[in-house]
């Protein structure tokens, strides 16, 4: 295996030169892009448009076609695994996902296996085959996972929670049983990301969405160690190249010297907080990836750009290495399409000035 074309994505992570700083974007290809729409409506719903391999392969390239990205990601969900243990996965208009099984009594917990990769996703693992034969080694193509406690929280909610009542009522009354569950899910985790490695993935990353809102003793012992163990796990080379991991916790700006630390080579930053003082605490230890807040693309072009160039002055001197630009979150549904366009061109543009200018 060979590094893309364009391997500066790569490059960023594993803090080796590069000629710009590369981009991409969370949720890259998803509402915001009227083909993607377009898209979705003929796969007749959200859930058919993951399980079809083609369809995944279609939107995961529409964004690439429209922006100079730097990197391509798997169009999938974070809820496959759980879906895969039986729990009954189902979207609901307006509602998001839902869970017919939600987690909540002792036998149940008690019963939970992690999943086959190769069997019960295997339709993951052959999108990931499909979109890396139409990249044609272009870009690189990242594979993701949700983390084991962002995935615990819809699989003991039964859906997406403002107050994360009853897994946190798990998490002190009997954390035993969530221990259970993020043991399970992180065995899951795990064998899921060597799959997508295994089937193509040049990268990936874990998604911990919902870490962010644990105490700092709770962080560490219900999301960060178990992410840690997948971490130490994963595949870390394939065909002769470093396979790197990105961990991204949306409200983990307290902790960042903790997840610099599980052996990750980059964090992910949401909009919180700074990215020079990001860069400070954490040191060369790892690659930063972000953090542009995602509701700047709903001004102007112009203001896009200027945001975009306020960060990248931010992340400070020796640009040409350790830092790939994103957002701090998903991009909007509501984002104009043209808006990404400002923002990716100002990246680009902008951060060869800046090398430039450090020469």
């Amino acid at each position: 295996m060979t590094r893309p074309s364009n391997d500066s994505f790569l490059r960023a992570l594993l803090k080796e030169p590069t000629a710009y700083t590369p981009v991409w974007l969370m949720r890259q290809a998803g509402r915001y892009l009227p083909e993607y729409c377009e898209t979705r409506k003929r796969a007749g719903s959200f859930l058919q448009l993951c399980k079809n391999p083609a369809l995944a392969c279609e939107v995961t390239l529409q964004p690439l076609a429209r922006y100079d990205l730097d990197a391509a990601i798997l169009f999938s969900d974070i809820l496959t695994i759980p879906d895969a243990m039986g729990l009954g996965l189902y979207f609901t208009d307006g509602e998001g996902p839902r869970f017919e099984r939600p987690l909540r009594e002792e036998w149940a917990i008690r019963d939970l296996t992690a999943p086959d990769p190769w069997d019960h996703l295997r339709y993951v693992m052959d999108a990931v085959a499909e979109i890396r034969r139409a990249l044609h080694n272009s870009v690189p193509l990242i594979g993701f996972s949700g983390s084991p406690y962002t995935l615990a929280c819809y699989m003991v909610e039964g859906a997406s929670s403002s107050d994360y009542r009853c897994i946190k009522g798990m998490l002190y009354e009997r954390p035993d049983l969530l221990h259970r569950i993020l043991s399970v899910t992180a065995d899951a985790v795990t064998a899921y990301l060597n799959a997508q490695i295994e089937s193509g993935a040049q990268a990936v990353m874990i998604f911990d969405s919902w870490g962010g809102s644990l105490s700092a003793a709770a962080y560490e012992e219900f999301s960060l160690q178990y992410m840690q163990r997948i971490v130490g796990n994963l595949l870390r080379e394939r065909g002769g190249e470093r396979v790197p991991s990105i961990v991204f916790t949306k409200g983990g700006g307290l902790w960042l010297e903790a997840i610099a630390d599980i052996g990750c080579d980059a964090v992910g930053l949401d909009w919180t907080i700074d990215i020079g003082e990001a860069r400070r605490r954490v040191g060369d230890r790892v690659a930063l990836q972000g953090n542009i807040d995602p509701a700047v693309l709903f001004a102007s072009p112009e203001k896009v750009a200027a945001e975009a160039r306020r960060v990248l002055e931010s992340y400070g001197a020796g640009q040409n290495t350790g830092h790939v630009f994103n957002l701090g979150h998903g991009i909007s549904q509501f984002t104009p399409p043209e808006n990404v366009t400002a923002l990716v061109e100002a990246v680009h543009a902008h951060s060869v000035l800046l090398r430039t200018r450090s020469e």
